[in-house]
């Protein structure tokens, strides 16, 4: 009951540390004048179904990443406080296993929709750049 505990403890704190951080303007006032004078066009609010779609993917993706630290990190606190207990040793292998299998499955997804779609798109949208094409 107390690992349980120490676990949502730390969940919560990592919430309130990281919160402030994303009230901090960072700049981006100066990126927007900086892209005005290269002569981008401003952003609008907007945005096309599939860019709506691509954030989504991004946070989930982080999401899942953030999951993956957590789990590492309860199974290397299993794994240190098991005091020789072969069965807990075990679990937190089993963990750090799991994880790390579900986080190659994250990239993998992520490598598809980062590298592969773009690539389909730019070959089925009329007037893409044909040259690299191979013909059957």
């Amino acid at each position: 009951m107390k690992y349980k505990k120490t676990v949502v403890l730390s969940i919560l704190m990592a919430f309130i540390l990281v919160l402030p951080a994303t009230a901090i303007g960072l700049g981006s006032s100066l990126a927007k004048d900086a892209a005005t004078k290269a002569g981008y066009a401003e952003a609008t609010s907007s945005t096309t179904l599939a860019e709506t779609i691509g954030v989504i993917i991004q946070a989930a993706l982080s999401f899942v990443g953030v999951v993956f630290l957590l789990l590492t990190f309860y199974a290397g606190y299993l794994w240190m406080t098991a005091r020789g207990e072969e069965e807990q040793i075990k679990k937190a292998q089993k963990i750090i296993t799991s994880s790390i299998i579900g986080l190659i499955i994250t990239v993998g997804a992520y490598s598809i929709t980062a590298f592969v779609v773009p690539q389909i798109l730019e070959r089925t949208v009329e007037g893409a750049p044909t040259e690299n094409v191979v013909k059957p």
